[in-house]
């Protein structure tokens, strides 16, 4: 039997990708949170850690390479409804975090002052509450402090408010609501805190053993008799709970799944810190992607007539990097033209060279049938004239059987005599035993004295 042919990994990515997202998932606010560069191994960490505050709407499993560019994110920001472009960057002089809002900017560029990780948080904590259910939703946006004067704080505010989901008061739901981002900023120093908590809501006015009972824990009551001892001598408030603040407390308006939450009944809101922390300064704002117009600048200034500068250098680069890309594109076009005139002239060619091919081989065939048929005309006129048979070589052009024919070479050329062999056993003797032994090869020396031929 034939083994099922499974799906690949691309295929199931690609149904994924193909598959009907509601609205809801479609206008929310998605990002990508990367480094770029040599960062180390920390700020790789926070990196991750940046990620899962920024869950479900985010890449989480987001892998790249060296040579990936802004330009690879930006082509497939749209098909991923991605809306920002989180980039951490490390130089000799110190840690940067940017916003970018995709397609166009505006871009913001914040020094990171100090940071933690979120595993060195919580491992300070007594009591961790890390949970996967706590990243199901996106978490609650907390602005304070942002007041004053300036475009750029206003800038600031609508960048982390647009970084995650709006909230309709309407259509909440409070047991989605399980994290919170808070952004505290310092007038006096500019320097924003950032904190990420876990939220809790316990039942207030409850004591410690009926908080046990009804969170479905059982106690241990071995040293009480009866079970209304355990609720009388337990009866005390935990520590936590009288340390509570006023303010904590609210009325809740919905059921939250946790026990003893109940609506109209009042409870305590209590945060857990999750991590990570950091302290970051505005320090630049872009008008494009990651570059353009630089529209504020916390340490330096420059006057109208230097703006105008920029401005106008930045124009000249710009008209020539399109006029390059302009003859780049003819250079191409051109070469594509005399490719395909190349090509078809080749084709040609070869189609010609195929008829030629073709032409002799039918000429051959046409001679070769017409020789024959002149040699049969010329010896019918020999019979009908002389009255005998010709010869056998008499009309044909082929040579007979044994007969060698004579090339006929031209007068002019002459014919070099063959040297005379000379025989290997005497020419080695010459070379190996010199005249001693070569006397009886070599030749004859003849001398006259005396009116006598000596030899």
């Amino acid at each position: 039997m034939a083994r099922r042919k499974r799906k690949g990994r691309a295929a199931r990515r690609n149904k994924q990708l193909t598959s009907v997202e509601p609205e809801e998932v479609k206008n929310a606010p998605h990002s990508f949170v990367l480094h770029r560069g040599n960062v180390g191994r920390y700020l790789k960490e926070l990196t991750k850690d940046f990620r899962k505050i920024m869950h479900p709407y985010t890449a989480s499993s987001l892998k790249v390479r060296r040579k990936n560019t802004i330009k690879d994110f930006q082509s497939v920001a749209g098909l991923l409804h991605v809306t920002h472009h989180v980039l951490f960057t490390r130089t000799q002089l110190s840690t940067y975090f940017r916003i970018a809002r995709f397609p166009r900017g505006p871009t913001l560029t914040f020094r990171v002052h100090n940071y933690s990780l979120a595993r060195d948080v919580v491992s300070r904590m007594k009591k961790q509450y890390v949970f996967d259910r706590l990243f199901a939703n996106s978490p609650l946006v907390v602005l304070n402090g942002f007041t004053g004067e300036g475009h750029h704080l206003k800038l600031m505010v609508t960048t982390f408010q647009n970084m995650f989901p709006s909230i309709s008061l309407s259509k909440v739901n409070l047991s989605d609501i399980r994290r919170c981002v808070l952004l505290n900023y310092n007038p006096a120093s500019k320097i924003i805190d950032f904190r990420h908590y876990a939220i809790k809501v316990v039942p207030k006015g409850i004591s410690k053993s009926v908080k046990k009972m009804v969170q479905n824990k059982v106690p241990n009551l071995s040293r009480f008799e009866d079970m209304s001892e355990f609720f009388s001598k337990c009866a005390m408030l935990s520590e936590s709970e009288a340390e509570d603040e006023p303010n904590s407390h609210v009325i809740l308006p919905q059921n939250v799944p946790t026990r003893g939450n109940v609506a109209s009944n009042q409870s305590a809101i209590r945060v857990m810190e999750l991590g990570p922390r950091m302290s970051i300064q505005l320090l630049k704002v872009e008008e494009g992607l990651l570059s353009g117009e630089v529209l504020f600048h916390e340490l330096i200034v420059k006057s109208e007539e230097e703006k105008k500068l920029i401005k106008k250098r930045r124009m000249e680069r710009m008209l020539m990097k399109a006029k390059r890309k302009k003859i780049q594109e003819e250079n191409k076009l051109k070469k594509e033209r005399l490719k395909e005139e190349h090509k078809q002239r080749s084709l040609k060619g070869m189609k010609k060279l195929e008829t030629d091919i073709l032409m002799k081989k039918a000429s051959e065939e046409t001679n070769a049938a017409r020789g024959t048929d002149d040699e049969d005309d010329d010896a019918n006129w020999y019979r009908q004239e002389v009255g005998e048979e010709p010869s056998q070589d008499l009309f044909s052009t082929k040579p007979s059987v044994g007969v060698k024919r004579k090339k006929n070479v031209p007068s002019w050329i002459k014919r070099k005599k063959p040297k005379q062999e000379i025989d290997s056993i005497s020419r080695g003797n010459l070379k190996k035993f010199g005249s001693k032994r070569g006397k009886e090869f070599s030749r004859p020396k003849w001398t006259v004295t005396d009116s006598k031929v000596r030899r």
